[in-house]
């Protein structure tokens, strides 16, 4: 295995440190998550871990059915324990940006229903300053061209140059979408500083 990915794969075992019997788990989105979501599957099957999860995109569903975690809707939880959930960028005083990958709005839906969030993270994500990653905004179809316009603005306003790019790909697979509406970032797409 890569450096990097044991790091990830290090990075994410090591947050299922704070899982325990008869929790309630949000199930965060991205690759180190991903190795997260195999160690409570290994820890359901081999040591008799009993959790229920609630997924942030459609990807972390179908991993954690893979895995036998067993899974509700957020709304037939009374608020859930713990979110296990990567970032795209931290820096020193764990300020981060996340939701890239195209679940922000499940990922902070999820997160807002937490008692507490675990971010798992390895050192390739940290920065010196926020703004490496294009900052994910998610916007609806409806108007979204006079939305980008006021976001533009707002930014301007503030002394914050850059552009907006909408990523159009409207496909609803776990690598692009899980909601309905566009979101203004991803790996080409996005609010970027200049």
């Amino acid at each position: 295995m890569h450096t990097a990915e044991a790091l990830k794969r290090a990075a994410g075992i090591a947050a299922c440190e704070v899982v325990s019997s008869g929790m309630k788990v949000g199930l965060g989105t991205g690759s180190t998550v991903a190795f997260t979501v195999i160690e409570l599957g290994r820890r359901i099957a081999e040591e008799g871990l009993e959790i229920i999860g609630v997924p942030t995109s459609i990807a972390t569903e179908k991993l954690a059915q893979e895995v036998g975690i067993p899974l509700a809707e957020l709304g037939e939880l009374a608020g859930l324990d713990v979110v296990i959930d990567g970032a795209d960028e931290f820096d020193a005083d764990f300020q981060l940006i996340k939701g890239g990958g195209g679940a922000l709005l499940r990922e902070k839906i999820v997160a807002q229903s937490a008692a507490a969030m675990v971010v798992v993270a390895d050192d390739s994500k940290e920065v010196e300053k926020l703004g490496s990653f294009p900052l994910p905004i998610e916007i609806t179809p409806f108007s979204w061209s006079e939305t980008t316009r006021q976001i533009k603005t707002i930014l301007s306003e503030h002394g914050c140059g850059g552009e907006i790019i909408l990523r159009r790909r409207l496909e609803l697979s776990d690598a692009v979408l899980d909601g309905i509406d566009f979101p203004a970032a991803e790996g080409g797409g996005g609010f970027r500083h200049r």
